[in-house]
């Protein structure tokens, strides 16, 4: 079967974006393809897929962020320069064409702080390799992005545990 890459894109304002993609890459690793999960905005090394990550050969990631949770009121010189060291993990991976799924964990969130430009990503995705798909997550996918996607899936919040006073729990959140 010939391989066409697709351009995927998990929104919303709801939980289950990176899990939906974690789970994609999951089923890519099954299928024998190789996957890079690039995380912006997040630095920290002790998320539980991380862990989970490890046991899957050829299931690569790179966190580009840092150990705070950004907000758009408090966007430093450090976390945009994170930011553009994404892209650059992103641009490579095109380039070197070694990985069939590329996952642009939270970018969606990255062009919303104005970490990253969305013209910049827009201009990435022109330079896919016809065979990778990309999958980009986070809140607040711009409009020309879901333009050029291929498949856009919103998850939508009709209820959280975090409303009942729940903290963020371990194996779901974290």
């Amino acid at each position: 079967m010939e391989q066409h890459g697709l351009v995927m894109v998990y929104t919303g304002n709801g939980k289950g974006k990176t899990t939906a993609a974690l789970g994609l890459g999951l089923r890519a690793i099954g299928a024998g393809q190789r996957v890079l999960l690039v995380q912006f905005m997040k630095g920290d090394p002790s998320y539980s897929e991380l862990k989970g990550i490890a046991f899957l050969p050829g299931f690569e990631v790179v966190q580009t962020g840092l150990h705070h949770w950004v907000t758009k009121e408090q966007v430093s010189l450090l976390d945009r320069m994170e930011a553009q060291r994404g892209m650059n993990i992103a641009r490579n991976a095109f380039v070197e064409e070694r990985h069939e799924l590329v996952i642009l964990d939270e970018l969606n969130c990255a062009i919303d702080y104005r970490l990253i430009p969305e013209a910049d990503v827009l201009e990435l995705l022109s330079h896919r390799p016809p065979f990778m798909s990309v999958c980009i997550t986070g809140r607040g996918a711009p409009s020309h992005l879901l333009d050029v996607a291929d498949m856009v899936s919103e998850v939508v919040e009709i209820k959280h545990h975090f409303h009942q006073g729940i903290p963020a729990q371990k194996g779901i959140e974290l």
